[in-house]
């Protein structure tokens, strides 16, 4: 207060989960550890920004970073790293804390993606969760579940519907039975689906999300 920068600090008392940012270059922030999933995607929906340096609970941190493979690789890991460059930078020790919390903490860097990747997030996301929900099974076992077959037929006939106009009249859809024939077809014809989705890269996600999507298989 009363110097020259004093125009160039603003504090909002509030929940940031709630408030329209406005424009900025960086964000440093040590956040409270109950809303990390939801800061983290409210910023990378909107990746103006250069960079984020954020402190977040250890496991957490690890696994927006984790690599293909890694134990903690999972939805998160994968969702995050579409949208940006995820490092991890150092490791907090819960002693450097008084009182200490029961955790220890991570610093990560996010680099937003620019441009933003070319895909419906929402979509990507719906492929996402269906796979890495049981990331050590094989993905073919997952999609020959009576559960994701039926879950897909209703989501294909969701966007038949979405496309013409809201309504199933005058449009052509299959049957269920031709509709499970239909993902039968594309698990045995690509080698992807006999992987296991924790081993999974961003490439390979956006594969099979292509090959679904140009075959009338959605995921919204």
């Amino acid at each position: 207060q009363n110097s020259p920068l004093q125009s160039k600090l603003e504090i909002v008392k509030g929940n940031c989960l709630e408030f329209d940012f406005p424009y900025f270059d960086k964000c440093v922030a040590n956040v409270p550890y109950a809303i990390s999933s939801a800061l983290v995607f409210k910023l990378l929906k909107r990746p103006d920004f250069k960079c984020a340096v954020l402190m977040f609970q250890r496991e957490f941190a690890l696994r927006v970073c984790a690599l293909p493979g890694s134990e903690a690789y999972c939805r998160l890991s994968v969702n995050s790293q579409l949208l940006a460059r995820c490092s991890h930078l150092m490791k907090i020790s819960k002693n450097s804390f008084n009182p200490p919390p029961k955790v220890e903490s991570s610093v990560i860097r996010l680099d937003p993606r620019h441009p933003p990747p070319p895909i419906d997030f929402e979509e990507w996301d719906g492929l996402v969760k269906l796979v890495f929900n049981r990331k050590n099974k094989k993905v073919s076992s997952i999609f020959r579940t009576k559960v994701a077959l039926q879950t897909l037929y209703n989501s294909y006939v969701s966007y038949i519907k979405m496309e013409n106009g809201g309504s199933l009249e005058g449009a052509a859809t299959m049957s269920i039975e031709a509709f499970k024939e239909l993902v039968e077809s594309l698990l045995q014809t690509e080698p992807l689906f006999e992987r296991r989705g924790r081993s999974l890269s961003l490439e390979d996600v956006a594969h099979l999300l292509s090959l679904f999507n140009t075959r009338g298989v959605h995921f919204i």
